[in-house]
């Protein structure tokens, strides 16, 4: 590659960086404005805050992506201890709300935070605006009332109030932020109430300084409770990040008995359909980071576009022939025969028998020839013996390619002189 190729592939990297970087940026700034409150975001305004510091504390928690209908027919050691819905992005089913009233009936706890596709209103409260007596000033939130040992807590644009209390203008603003997410079509739906929930106690966590509760624990007979959560603030990273709401929450989430938690995933649309390659664009066209990896993997395959192509005629070559084994064969015969290999030959097959007889399995050093003498008295039966001293012969006498074939004759002999035979009773004889 020329050095003018190689600085313009250096100029289109760094532009290309650059503008995955201004279009990230972009993109962070549109995320970071609204975000559902779900374990999979880690942006500002995502939920996974909450999840990641359960599982540190050795909470074991899970991401339930499947509808909640089966929820109270499980058995009782697959129930989870603790469900979490924190405002999803979908509305619940009715029968899903009535399968969720069923599991705290029978001891399980719910935390609900924001309207939860409709469990809020299914435990007889509802989400609305703050009325004017609890604004400070002109803003819409309202300050909470700390209690002792906390000091920095969010402030809350909603709290919760009874079912069918609500001001006109908070049902405005709900319906509006209902239709953002989709669910207005099944607000009619909402209205329907959980039939079995049967409450005996209410305890307020958290109010606001004029009273208006924003965090409810409700015990339900049947050993079970749910806890409201007004405003989704409270779940959200940022607010896990700098305020006081992870230890005003966590006591909240973490089970009284042995079991889990589990996070719903499925009303925020990752449900088991949710394909991890969907997942993945998505982490890539909303992050700086996935930018640049999009852009530069553009400028991967051009650059690599522009090198498969060649140009010009194709270069001449010297071609060089491997040989075949038999020529590797027959090169080997002719240097024996011209080097008086007859001499080598013999003494390889000597130190391999003594390399095979050996206890190492290692030729010994020495001699060969005092090895076979002594060897030959080792023999047991006169063939072998006999093998032996033809060995030695081979060895001291001269000869051609014969001397060859007669010392691996005499080597075969003595090595079926020694090896063991099966004898018809399956036992062995030397």
């Amino acid at each position: 590659m020329s050095h003018r190729a190689e600085i313009g592939f250096a100029l289109l990297l760094a532009l290309a960086l650059t503008l995955a970087f201004l279009a990230g940026r972009r993109q962070h700034i549109a995320v970071a404005e609204y975000e559902p409150v779900s374990t999979y975001r880690s942006g500002p305004t995502g939920g996974r805050g909450a999840y990641d510091v359960l599982a540190r504390l050795g909470v074991p928690v899970e991401r339930r992506r499947t509808p909640l209908f089966d929820l109270a027919r499980q058995p009782r050691r697959r129930q989870p201890a603790v469900l979490a819905v924190v405002s999803p992005e979908q509305w619940l089913a009715p029968a899903e709300r009535e399968a969720v009233a069923r599991y705290v009936n029978r001891g399980g706890t719910l935390v609900a935070v924001g309207d939860a596709g409709g469990l809020t209103r299914c435990f007889g409260w509802d989400t609305a605006e703050p009325d004017s007596a609890d604004r400070d000033g002109p803003l819409d939130s309202a300050s909470v009332v700390a209690p002792p040992g906390f000091t920095n807590l969010p402030r809350v644009g909603w709290v919760l109030r009874p079912f069918a209390a609500d001001s006109l203008e908070g049902l405005t603003k709900r319906t509006a932020e209902l239709r953002k997410k989709g669910g207005l079509g099944r607000l009619a739906r909402a209205d329907e109430m959980c039939r079995s929930v049967v409450r005996i106690a209410v305890d307020t966590v958290l109010a606001t300084a004029h009273g208006a509760p924003v965090v409810l624990r409700l015990r339900v007979r049947g050993g079970g409770s749910a806890v409201l959560v007004s405003d989704d603030g409270y779940l959200r990273n940022a607010a896990w990040r700098t305020t006081d709401a992870p230890e005003l929450l966590v006591p909240l989430l973490v089970p009284a008995t042995r079991g889990r938690v589990s996070w719903d995933e499925y009303h925020h649309g990752y449900g088991e359909q949710h394909l991890l390659g969907r997942a993945l664009i998505d982490w890539m066209a909303g992050s700086p980071v996935g930018w640049a990896l999009f852009q530069l993997a553009a400028v991967g395959l051009l650059w690599l576009a522009v090198r498969a192509v060649r140009f010009g005629p194709a270069r001449t070559v010297v071609e060089r022939r491997r040989r075949s084994p038999l020529e590797h064969v027959e090169a080997l015969a002719a240097g024996l025969e011209g080097a008086s290999g007859v001499d080598a030959a013999v003494a390889l097959t000597v130190s391999g028998l003594r390399r095979r007889l050996s206890r190492t399995g290692q030729p010994p050093r020495g001699d060969p020839k005092q090895w076979l003498a002594a060897l030959e008295l080792a023999l047991p039966g006169a063939r072998g013996r006999r093998a032996a001293r033809r060995l030695q012969e081979t060895l001291t006498k001269p000869g051609g390619p014969e001397r060859v074939l007669a010392a691996a004759q005499a080597v075969e002999d003595v090595w079926e002189e020694l090896r063991p035979r099966a004898t018809p009773a399956a036992s062995w004889n030397r």
